[in-house]
């Protein structure tokens, strides 16, 4: 019964070890799961002020350039046109599209009379 009793205790001793190394590997894995959380939620929050930081830029230009657009002494005044061109622009294409809609669908209303 020796050897089955050396058995036994070498065995005891090495379920206690692999039990002690589960414990501090779980204590590990919660710590940098812990830790992973916390960066995702500071980067999450770091994402959402600077889309807050974005959408309020937005809003102060174009406060700003509805309130001082046709301020001759502005000294943003070039930017200021450079908007409104581009707003123009903008609505040249818009037309230019609803045009080309207008003349598709009477090509398509035509063909379906035909």
């Amino acid at each position: 019964m020796p050897k089955y009793d050396e058995f036994k205790k070498k065995a005891k001793d090495a379920i206690g070890t692999f039990a002690d190394a589960s414990v501090d590997a779980y204590k590990t894995a919660e710590e940098k799961t812990k830790v992973l959380a916390r960066k995702t939620k500071l980067r999450a929050g770091i994402v959402n002020d600077k889309a807050t930081i974005r959408r309020l830029s937005v809003e102060l230009g174009s406060k700003y350039y509805n309130q001082y657009k046709d301020d001759e002494k502005s000294e943003f005044r070039q930017l200021c046109e450079e908007i409104t061109s581009a707003y123009e622009k903008i609505a040249l294409k818009e037309e230019e599209i609803a045009e080309l809609k207008a003349q598709s669908g009477n090509k398509a209303a035509n063909k379906a009379e035909g």
